[in-house]
C-alpha cells in the first residue's frame, strides 16, 4: 500500500509561532512503512538525472572521430543539457498537471532511458544530438518532479530525503565519468554510453507498480496548481530561489568546463587537471548529503549561504594568484562554494505547504535557473579568449556569487511562498 502522509490541520507558523490553520500536519514514522516502492522510485531516479552528461563528456573526442563533427559541435553538446533543464523546468508543472506527478516521474524515465538507448545506435551526429536532447529532456523532467513527489510521500522525513535524492544525483554525476573510458576501452563507446539507458528503464519500473495503487492521488488539482505557478512568478521567494540555485548552477558548469585548461595553462598536467574535476565533483557529494539535514535543522539558513561565498572566494583568488601552490586546497573549497546547490534543493520543500507549491517552485526556479546557467561556460570562455587571461573570467564568477548571497537573502528567510507575493 502506498499514500501521502500530509493533511490539513492546525500547526504553527514559522514566521509568527502563532497556529496557522491551513499549514501541514505530518505524522512522523518509520521511514519506508508504506513507501518502499516510492523510497526505489525516487531514489533510482534520482540516479539517472546526470548520466547522460557525464558519460558523453569523456567520450566526445572518441565519438566525434568515429562520426565525425566539429569542435563547434561539441560546444553545442555541452550547452544542450542546461538547455533542455530550463525547457523542462518551465514545462514540467503543466505536464505534471495534466498527468498527475507518478505519470509524469514515469514519463521522464522513458524518455531518458528511450534518448539514452537510441543514441548508442545512431550513425551521423544530428540524431546523436536529438537522442541526446530526449533523454537530457526526461531528467529535467524528473529533476522538476522529484522535490514534490519527496513532499508528497515523505513529508515527515523532508530532510533525510532530501539528503538522499540529492546525493543520488550527484553519484550520478560521479561514476559514469569514473568509468566511461575504461567501459569504453573494453566493450566500446557505444556500450558505454548506452547502457545507462537500462538504469534509467529500471528506475521506471517502480513507478509502474506504485501508479498500480489507485489510493495514491495522481493528478495534481489543476486550480491550484495555476494558482501555485502564479505565486512563485510573483514572489521573493521564487526569485531568491530561481537567482541562488541559477547562479549556483552557472558557476558549477563553468568550473567544470574550464577547470582543466586553467590547470593546464598554470603548468599541470592533463591527467592532474581532470583528477582535480574528479575532486571538485567528490566535494559536492559530500555537501549534497549533510547540507539538507543542516538547512533543516534552522530557521534561517542564510549564514550558511555566506559561508559559501567566502569559500568560493578563496579558492578564486587562490587559483588566480598561486594555482599550482596548492591546487587541491583551491578546488575543495570551491567544491564547497556549490553547496547553495542541494540547499536551494531542500528548500523547495521547506518554503511550500503543499506538493502543488512545491512542483510550481520546483519547476519555476529550475528553468529560470537553468536558462541563465547554460551561459556560464561560453561566457567564461569568451572573457578568457578576450583578455587571454583567468582574471576577468573569474571576476564574472564573482559577480555571480554576489547574486547568489543576494538572492540567498530572499529565498532562506522562514516564509512560504503561498504567503508572499511581490
Amino acid at each position: 500500500m502506498i499514500y501521502d502522509v500530509t493533511a490539513l490541520a492546525e500547526t504553527v507558523s514559522p514566521t509568527s509561532g502563532k497556529p496557522a490553520p491551513s499549514r501541514i500536519r505530518t505524522e512522523r514514522r518509520a521511514l519506508l512503512e508504506g513507501r518502499v516502492l516510492v523510497f526505489l522510485a525516487i531514489a533510482v531516479s534520482a540516479l539517472t538525472l546526470r548520466v547522460a552528461v557525464t558519460a558523453f563528456t569523456p567520450l566526445a573526442d572518441v565519438i566525434r572521430g568515429e562520426i565525425g563533427f566539429s569542435a563547434s559541435v561539441v560546444g553545442i553538446f555541452g550547452m544542450v543539457p542546461p538547455a533542455m533543464f530550463a525547457l523542462s523546468g518551465l514545462l514540467t508543472p503543466l505536464i505534471a498537471t495534466r498527468l498527475g506527478l507518478e505519470r509524469t516521474a514515469l514519463l521522464a524515465m522513458f524518455m531518458a532511458a528511450g534518448g539514452m538507448l537510441i543514441r548508442a545506435v545512431v550513425a551521423d551526429v544530428w540524431s546523436l544530438l536529438a537522442m541526446s536532447a530526449l533523454a537530457l529532456a526526461g531528467m529535467g523532467i524528473g529533476n522538476v518532479v522529484i522535490p514534490p513527489l519527496v513532499k508528497r510521500y515523505f513529508s515527515d522525513r523532508l530532510a533525510l530525503m532530501s539528503s538522499i535524492y540529492i546525493t543520488m544525483v550527484q553519484l550520478g554525476t560521479v561514476l559514469p565519468a569514473l568509468i566511461a573510458v575504461p567501459v569504453a576501452d573494453q566493450f566500446g563507446w557505444r556500450m558505454s554510453i548506452g547502457g545507462w539507458g537500462l538504469l534509467a528503464t529500471a528506475a521506471a519500473l517502480p513507478w509502474l507498480l506504485v501508479l498500480r495503487d489507485r489510493r495514491a492521488q495522481n493528478r495534481l488539482s489543476p486550480v491550484k496548481e495555476a494558482a501555485a505557478a502564479g505565486k512563485a512568478w510573483r514572489s521573493p521567494v521564487g526569485w531568491g530561489m530561481a537567482g541562488m540555485f541559477g547562479m549556483t548552477s552557472l558557476i558549477t558548469y563553468s568550473i567544470f568546463t574550464w577547470l582543466p585548461a586553467i590547470l593546464t595553462s598554470a603548468g599541470a598536467s592533463a591527467a592532474f587537471g581532470g583528477s582535480m574535476v574528479g575532486v571538485f565533483a567528490l566535494v559536492g557529494l559530500v555537501s549534497a548529503f549533510g547540507a539538507p539535514t543542516l538547512v533543516a535543522r534552522v530557521a534561517n539558513p542564510f549564514p550558511v549561504v555566506v559561508a559559501c561565498a567566502v569559500f568560493y572566494a578563496i579558492g578564486f583568488v587562490g587559483l588566480i594568484a598561486a594555482p599550482m601552490a596548492a591546487p587541491v586546497l583551491w578546488v575543495v573549497l570551491i567544491g564547497l562554494g556549490p553547496s547553495t546547490f542541494p540547499i536551494s534543493l531542500t528548500l523547495i520543500n521547506l518554503r511550500t505547504r503543499t506538493q502543488h507549491g512545491s512542483a510550481a517552485l520546483s519547476g519555476f526556479t529550475q528553468g529560470l535557473g537553468y536558462s541563465v546557467a547554460c551561459l556560464g561556460p561560453l561566457l567564461f570562455g569568451l572573457l578568457h579568449d578576450a583578455t587571454d587571461g583567468w582574471t576577468v573570467p573569474f571576476g564574472f564568477l564573482s559577480i555571480a556569487v554576489v547574486i547568489v548571497v543576494i538572492s540567498g537573502w530572499f529565498a532562506c528567510k522562514p516564509r512560504m511562498l503561498e504567503d508572499s507575493w511581490i
